[in-house]
């Protein structure tokens, strides 16, 4: 969407295509494995989640905290190609990425830190191209990736819930119970209000930021 407001040359929204899709293969990844970490008890009593590597004792926690530093060096290596604006919003993720397991044991919301999660890219994508967020364009779709987390989360945690009640985790499916449906309905309504944001029609005539200063723009080609 920022390429698009920004008039840029085709080469950049390719650019970043390629560093976020790079960056989100690593970064779910570390996520997992922080989850994996820090649920590795749990784990062991959850029908679904008993043969994991970290559970079943394949690997040790020493062996994932090795390997969880590889991943992040290579999500760090992706986010260095950006902007200091950028650098520091995306950076600044991990610790959402990190608490998201332990709200499994203090509230039935865990999926929404999860969507807080997931869906950062919301922000990183356009402060990437355009230098800075633009908040009127972004939460609106930030918010509706957050629902659309809840959505499928929700549906995804029904097949744990007599363990999770077992175990002591919690999640939104216990919470919602019998009134699932209607509640995922109405948060899957909500992502069509989301996609409408006023901001988008105006960030093309409104932005100060001329495409030249853009990284990887060459006026003498474009």
């Amino acid at each position: 969407m920022a390429s698009f407001a920004l008039d840029t040359p085709i080469s950049i929204p390719l650019t970043y295509l390629g560093l976020f899709g790079v960056g989100a293969l690593i970064m779910r990844g570390a996520g997992c494995t922080i989850n994996d970490m820090w649920d590795k008890n749990l784990d062991k009593a959850v029908a679904r989640t008993k043969d994991r590597p970290l559970a079943r004792g394949d690997i040790t926690p020493t062996q994932a905290f090795g390997f969880l530093g590889v991943q992040l060096t290579g999500g760090l290596a992706v986010l260095t190609q950006l902007n200091w604006y950028s650098i520091l919003l995306g950076a600044s993720s991990l610790s959402v990425v990190t608490i998201y397991p332990f709200m499994k044991r203090i509230t039935y919301w865990p999926q929404a830190v999860l969507g807080l999660a997931f869906n950062w890219g919301a922000l990183l994508g356009w402060s990437a191209v355009a230098g800075a967020v633009n908040w009127s364009v972004c939460l609106p779709l930030y918010a509706g990736g957050i629902c659309w987390t809840l959505v499928y989360d929700s549906i995804y945690a029904h097949q744990d819930k007599t363990d999770d009640v077992t175990v002591g985790i919690r999640s939104t499916a216990l919470l919602f119970g019998q009134n699932t449906f209607p509640i995922l309905s109405a948060l899957s309504a909500s992502l069509s209000l989301s996609s409408h944001s006023p901001g988008i029609s105006t960030a093309k005539h409104s932005h100060s930021m001329p495409v030249s200063v853009l990284p990887g723009y060459n006026s003498s080609v474009y």
